[in-house]
């Protein structure tokens, strides 16, 4: 998910990135930067710095108060809770990444910050545990509040304005009674996506700059571990901002209802029937360090003598057999027509059948790749569909992270 927002900010953006940081509560890897698999997956230049801030929901609080101009950063999130209980019936998944810049291209501007903390014991999750607890809600309640109070306060006083001035006041956190006691007036989106966590209010603030104009202020209150607010002033250049497509779009795609026996496998709570294959072996580091662009920038080549394009990337040309005449040439947002596919209902997965399938590239390339957000029943030869960086399978701890093919989502596919 953290993947898939990073290239949407980037889409509609030529600015440079400086460093990448990736904030969850989720982090597939502890011991192991996870963000370098994102910048990877981005093909950025070597040069550029890839961090975590992870482990709790403030740590988004604490990525953006310290961004810098160049600083893409990354909130993405799995939340969830043992079945039957309040974290599962109302978590989320969810990313969201924000380019911070300086100069007359930024499309808001940051006028105010304000923070409160204190230490009590209110969520928490020891290392090791797949799910967080939680202390009775009206402590949380009486101990949060007024925290968010004193960061509101400050924060407004930092900007110089009052909480008649804001225009849109986004509220955020995983405690839902001390959210309440502030009067929002951004969309919740809990109901429809879920909470979050520390992607929650991201995507907030991303849903409101779809639809802010020039001059409003928007404030965002973050309560997780005491609060913090951030206030932010929108500019003209929002009025040229051409977005990759809306969290409101983004929502109205979605495929549909999950059931819930492959929801509770994809968590794994739910041991299946396995499939009638052997279970994949763990992804070996050295092939994967020394094809890093392949893997995970999905960087196929073209000869210069006959602009063949191969996928994977290839030292001779099929077609003309030149030798070392290639130059690399990254595919991941070139979109594609099914050739062929087919359903596998053997193969390996968390949640089969397997959908299997030959795409043509425009511009060239034939590449045979697995396909994700489809339904087996309805697709057909001739769907057009983009690429979309995935993890394949997990073995003896290590992901297998690459890229399938998805429908196009825009109109313009």
């Amino acid at each position: 998910m953290g993947v898939e927002a990073a290239r949407a900010a980037l889409a509609t953006t030529s600015a440079a990135v400086d460093e990448v940081v990736f904030v969850t509560t989720s982090p597939p890897y502890l011991d192991k930067t996870n963000a370098t698999a994102i910048h990877a997956a981005l093909a950025l230049d070597q040069g550029v710095g890839a961090y975590d801030a992870i482990g709790a929901v403030r740590s988004g609080s604490g990525a953006v108060r310290h961004a810098t101009g160049g600083s893409l950063v990354v909130f993405s999130d799995t939340r969830t809770g043992l079945p039957g209980g309040a974290d599962e019936a109302q978590g989320g998944d969810a990313a969201a990444a924000f380019l911070y810049g300086e100069g007359d291209g930024v499309i808001a501007e940051r006028i105010g910050f304000g923070s409160a903390t204190g230490e009590f014991l209110d969520r928490w999750r020891t290392p090791g545990d797949s799910y967080s607890k939680q202390w009775e809600e009206r402590f949380g309640e009486t101990a949060l509040v007024p925290l968010a109070e004193a960061a509101l306060n400050a924060g407004l006083k930092s900007a110089g304005i009052t909480l008649e001035d804001v225009d849109h006041f986004i509220v955020s956190g995983l405690h839902a009674r001390a959210n309440r006691a502030f009067k929002a007036t951004a969309p919740d989106l809990t109901a429809v996506i879920g909470n979050a966590g520390v992607a929650a209010p991201a995507v907030k603030l991303a849903d409101v700059l779809d639809v802010a104009e020039p001059g409003q202020v928007i404030a965002r209150l973050i309560i997780a571990d005491g609060a913090d607010i951030s206030l932010w002033r929108v500019t003209d250049a929002i009025k040229a901002y051409r977005r990759a497509s809306t969290v409101q779009e983004q929502i109205a795609s979605a495929r549909g209802t999950l059931a819930y026996n492959t929801f509770l496998t994809w968590r794994g709570m739910l041991d299946r029937e396995p499939p009638r294959r052997p279970d994949p072996e763990r992804p070996a580091a050295p092939p994967s360090q020394r094809r890093e662009e392949w893997k995970f920038g999905f960087t196929a080549s073209r000869c210069t003598k006959c602009e063949t394009r191969h996928l994977p990337p290839a030292r001779v040309c099929v077609k003309c057999r030149a030798v070392d005449e290639m130059v690399p040439e990254r595919l991941a947002d070139v979109k594609a027509t099914i050739a062929t596919f087919t359903v596998d209902h053997l193969g390996f997965s968390l949640s089969p059948p397997i959908v299997a399938a030959v795409i043509d590239f425009d511009g060239g390339g034939r590449f045979r790749c697995e396909l994700t957000d489809v339904d087996p029943t309805t697709v057909k030869i001739g769907d057009r569909v983009e690429m979309s960086f995935r993890r394949l399978f997990t073995a003896d701890g290590v992901h297998n992270y690459f890229w399938k093919a998805r429908p196009v989502r825009s109109s313009d596919g």
